[in-house]
């Protein structure tokens, strides 16, 4: 592939909900450009995007995919996205490297969640949008509801380009709105036929998009109001400019399975979505943390942003780079901003779903892969003498956990080593060893995303684990005042053991043991109290009902005895845990369970059935808040036990829409009526 200018590339995001089309397009779009000698299907497992193992087995996008075209002197680089809400990284990554977003959707599906999510990333992101409404060969497929839909959601911007003349509930040709022309299709070919008689449809969509071209620029606008009709180039330059500004969303329509409306989305892509020359401008800040921005010019130091990474365990990390100015080639100094070390330019490559074709030297505005760099998915790189750091991308947060078990011991390390690698391609992904229960916890986005994650570990690093859920940190405390004796006293010829302890145990407020003495008379010698402490200290670590930690315990020292050959630290050691297995029984020891804080994000309509999953789970609601565009937040305190399966629930009530973020604040009493269930599932743990 020839190299090109900044000014004819550019670089699009298809996005889009699970199964509304995109990867169909992408394909249809390399196929239609002579990319590729065979059009592929997702069904089959024979696309270029989709070309990961487990993405052939799901029939399913999981990564974000890149696809290079050409078409009429441009080069357009489709950043295939998943759909699928528990792989929103290769959607906020597709979005984040691109100049315009592409967001795919069904005609028969209309606007869907995925849709409205992935219009406001987009929107968030501050990146021109244009929409295709695919699948129109399909039974109900109905255009015009779906523009309804697009208008009374996102408003005015809404600007059908090409739409559909459609007769006897098939789609007859597509009229070009610019062009005023139809087209029909057949084996993916173009002809033009005379354009349909659809009434005051037609006159209406064209005034439409006069009014909004006439809303891009005064001298435009005076022509509008003055009665004049625009000619086809002012019509074109007035569209692009909307687009630029994000005053006008185009709609296309077709038919990716069938080919249909490829050309014009095709021409649409090459002559009204901005170049990455005007759209590569990105902001940051520079070493005094002053805010900057970087012009896409390919004379200046090169800048380049790592907006994805993939970890092979034979060729190493792969890094997809944006190059935002300058150019870039073997022999180019880099700094990488996160780390402040240098990095080394291995092998660069146009990639083309898994194909790879070497390069010699990437410029501003385009998109490359390059092996063996040390930087992770949001790195800055720069030339030493133009130290800037651009803006990472907002990546989704974890919310999913599960402990991940081995069937071999010792297998841990292994574990943490793939783990760690996965996590170089994934900042969805967290994993930490909990201290408490000793447990390997992976969080991830769902269900899904921790599943593809545990097939990867063993395809990729040869690691076979399962997940089960997560053992919950559960502590123990005491209720009552009580005084107990300890006395260990042992002879066994020889020098015997002698220690004996009168320990008062009560509550506090502390999350360690709280440790005093109160002797008198020298009844405990001095030297022996470390070893009392120690022996509670020890003690402590498990309680007398599950064997969970205790916490909120002081333990007073107030008598006790000692013999002057016999008694030793050991001894007193003892002393003190027999006190604390005597003690702890007779002062009202109680069970606590972790509480978090939940803020969860749900459509208006859904509170009701949130509020009520929420006291089913022995939930607290606090308060709600109105946040705009339909959502109600609802805040509320749940026991971290009962929101094993909240991912996929919230993800079911709001059919995607939802969110919420969970943490740690408190510990409390466990209801007494759980507290038998609890102590059961400790000791079969034990027993295991």
């Amino acid at each position: 592939m020839k190299q090109y200018d900044a000014s004819n590339i550019r670089n699009i995001a298809v996005v889009g909900h699970g199964g509304s089309g995109k990867t169909s397009l992408v394909e249809g779009l390399l196929y239609r450009t002579a990319g590729s000698d065979r059009l592929g299907k997702v069904a089959d497992g024979t696309t270029v995007s989709d070309y990961d193992a487990e993405e052939i087995k799901r029939k399913s996008s999981l990564n974000l995919s890149i696809v290079p075209i050409e078409y009429d002197q441009t080069k357009i680089n489709l950043l295939d996205a998943p759909g699928l809400f528990d792989f929103a990284l290769g959607q906020t990554e597709a979005i984040r490297a691109a100049g315009s977003v592409l967001i795919v959707m069904s005609g028969k599906s209309g606007l869907t969640v995925g849709a409205q999510k992935a219009y406001q990333e987009a929107v968030k992101m501050g990146k021109p949008r244009a929409i295709f409404v695919s699948k129109m060969d399909s039974d109900h497929a109905d255009f015009y509801k779906v523009l309804e839909d697009l208008k009374h959601q996102f408003g005015a911007s809404i600007c059908p380009l090409v739409v559909p003349y459609v007769e006897d509930s098939k789609v007859q040709c597509y009229i070009d709105l610019l062009g005023m022309k139809a087209y029909s299709f057949k084996e993916g070919l173009r002809y033009e036929v005379p354009l349909p008689d659809m009434g005051h449809r037609i006159e209406g969509l064209v005034n439409a998009i006069s009014e909004a071209v006439a809303e891009t620029d005064e001298e435009l606008m005076d022509k509008y109001f003055s009665g004049e009709e625009f000619t086809m180039l002012e019509m074109v330059r007035g569209v692009h400019k909307g687009i630029f500004d994000g005053t006008i969303t185009p709609v296309f329509c077709g038919s990716a399975q069938n080919l249909e409306g490829l050309n014009l989305l095709l021409g649409a892509m090459a002559s009204l979505l901005p170049s990455a020359e005007e759209v590569a401008k990105e902001t940051g800040v520079d070493e005094n943390g002053d805010e900057v921005e970087v012009d896409c010019d390919v004379n200046a130091e090169p800048v380049a942003y790592v907006f994805k990474t993939i970890a092979d365990p034979f060729v190493g990390k792969l890094s997809y780079v944006k190059v935002v100015a300058g150019k870039i080639d073997g022999s180019t100094e880099l700094v990488n901003m996160t780390t402040g070390q240098p990095e080394k330019v291995g092998k660069m490559m146009i990639v083309r779903g898994k194909k790879q074709e070497d390069l010699k030297e990437v410029t501003a505005g385009d998109i490359c892969a390059i092996s063996k760099l040390n930087a992770n998915t949001g790195d800055t790189l720069c030339s030493p003498k133009r130290k800037v750091t651009l803006t990472r991308a907002d990546f989704p947060k974890p919310c999913h956990s599960m402990a991940v078990k081995s069937g071999d011991k010792g297998d841990e390390g292994k574990i943490s080593q793939g783990i760690a690698r996965l996590l170089e391609e994934d900042p969805t992904l967290s994993f930490v060893i909990d201290p408490e229960t000793h447990e390997q916890v992976l969080t991830g986005l769902g269900e899904q995303h921790l599943d593809v994650t545990v097939a990867k570990l063993k395809t990729k690093f040869g690691v076979d684990v399962k997940l089960a859920p997560v053992t919950i940190a559960y502590r123990e405390t005491i209720r009552k005042k009580v005084k107990v004796q300890g006395k260990h006293k042992k002879q066994s010829g020889g020098h015997g053991q002698y220690g004996d302890v009168w320990i008062e145990f009560e509550p506090c407020d502390s999350e360690t043991l709280v440790f005093e003495e109160n002797v008198f008379g020298g009844a405990v010698p001095r030297n022996f109290f470390p070893a009392v402490e120690k022996g509670l200290q020890d003690c402590v670590k498990k309680g007398v009902l599950a064997g969970y930690p205790v916490v909120g315990l002081k333990a007073t020292l107030v008598d006790g005895s000692s013999h002057p050959v016999d008694s030793s630290e050991m001894a007193f050691k003892t002393a003190a845990s027999l006190a604390y297995k005597a003690g702890l029984p007779q002062a009202g020891p109680v069970i606590l369970e972790p509480i978090g804080s939940l803020s969860v994000l749900v459509p208006d309509d859904s509170t009701g059935d949130m509020m009520g999953d929420l006291n089913k789970r022995r939930g607290r609601v606090l308060g709600m808040n109105a946040m705009g565009y339909g959502m109600t937040e609802i805040v509320a305190e749940v026991p971290m036990s009962e929101m094993q399966d909240f991912t996929t629930v919230v993800r079911q009530m709001t059919q995607g829409s939802g969110s919420f973020s969970l943490e740690f604040a408190r510990y409390e009493q466990l209801p007494n009526q759980l507290e038998a269930a609890v102590i059961a599932a400790a000791k079969a743990r034990e027993e295991e």
